[in-house]
């Protein structure tokens, strides 16, 4: 299957993709692994992308798209992908469909993982990371700490990150709805859109998210 999955900041697309990619044996393609990946290997689409970033720039499109379309050639991709964090707007999205149809496949469905602005608040806004060891990661409500602002592990003070406050993350929402929300009507018009809800367990909305694709690609 190929898939593109969208969904607010703070929806879980990371762990999700991760989950289903593994149950649909597809490889989970993201924004943030291809930039990694390209920059460290040195790429010359990493050195373009890497210029930008440091010159505090957003990174063009054509770049973006340069990596996933290297990403989604690459022979672990040939039957299926999963996409996260790609397309973000609708130019990247008709981009991506005149790749695929170049190949002579199509995407199979855009997997929209719907939640609350205000859970979307609530979730990112609560976390708290340990100064000591940033893999230590609570919640105040869902996973909070047997101490407050104390890592239940290591000791270490835990805090907030500054792109973790609400103010920041409403920032985030806005854009997603100014900039991405838009694919999800592009796709929709194509028939390919399917809704789930993102709230509950995380198995329980991957359990949601398979039944979602395989009713659909029925």
């Amino acid at each position: 299957m190929r898939i593109v999955l969208v969904g607010p900041p703070g929806a879980g697309k990371g762990t999700q993709a991760a989950y289903l990619a593994k149950n649909l044996s597809i490889p989970h393609i993201s924004t943030g692994d291809l930039f990694r990946a390209n920059i460290s290997q040195g790429t010359d689409l990493g050195k373009q992308a890497r210029a930008y970033m440091d010159a505090g720039q957003l990174v063009p499109d054509e770049v973006t798209i340069g990596m996933a379309k290297d990403r989604m050639s690459q022979p672990d991709a040939v039957n299926g992908f999963l996409l996260d964090g790609f397309p973000r707007n609708v130019g990247q999205a008709e981009a991506l469909d005149v790749m695929l149809k170049d190949e002579g496949v199509k995407l199979d469905a855009v997997l929209d993982l719907e939640v609350p602005e205000d859970e979307v608040v609530k979730r990112i806004a609560g976390r708290r990371i340990c100064r000591s060891d940033s893999a230590h990661v609570f919640h105040v409500t869902y996973n909070p700490p047997k101490t407050e602002g104390v890592c239940d592990t290591c000791g270490g003070e835990l805090y907030q990150r500054d792109d973790d406050s609400e103010e920041t993350v409403r920032t985030r929402l806005e854009v997603y709805h100014t900039q991405t929300e838009p694919i999800i009507d592009y796709y929709r018009a194509q028939g390919l859109v399917v809704t789930i809800s993102a709230l509950g367990k995380v198995t329980e909305v991957t359990a949601r998210a398979m039944e979602a694709l395989q009713s659909d690609e029925g």
